[in-house]
């Protein structure tokens, strides 16, 4: 899937305004799309991609954060609620739900809980010392430190 453009609702909000009041004002389809590409200073392409925003976002209005233009390769699966004008795929992107808040309480021990050595005295922050290593090679006889 390539990116080719993508509209935020804010900007399709105004352009379906703006294409309401043209439609109301009797222009024909080429003069609402001329006056769209003036209001919001689009040409070419650009334009084209932008009208058919609008023509998607009217379809589906409801919590649209964006309508992405995109171009599929072959072979490519189409996503849901795409529309196809063309050779370009009009995907409406909508705005997630808020998940909520589990409330149940957590069993501290499922979450790994406090380590066996917890009780432990901390050692040097940088590793053994020799005499520590020298017990741990030693199969565990602890060596007398020497202080």
């Amino acid at each position: 899937m390539k990116s080719v453009t993508e509209f935020w609702t804010a900007t399709l909000n105004k352009g379906i305004k703006a294409k309401e009041e043209l439609t109301a004002a009797g222009k024909t389809a080429e003069e609402v799309m001329a006056g769209i590409g003036e209001a919001f200073k689009y040409e070419g392409d650009k334009l084209k991609h932008f009208v058919n925003s609008i023509e998607c976002a009217i379809a589906n209005p409801e919590k649209l954060s964006r309508v992405k233009v995109v171009q599929l390769a072959e072979g490519e699966k189409v996503p849901a609620k795409a529309t196809k004008i063309e050779e370009h795929h009009y995907v409406p992107d909508f705005q997630q739900e808020a998940r909520a808040v589990s409330t149940a309480k957590r069993d501290p021990k499922a979450q790994g809980g406090p380590k066996k050595d917890a009780n432990r005295p901390k050692t040097s922050p940088w590793g053994l010392t020799p005499e520590e290593k020298a017990a741990k090679k030693g199969g565990g006889k602890a060596a007398k430190p020497t202080t």
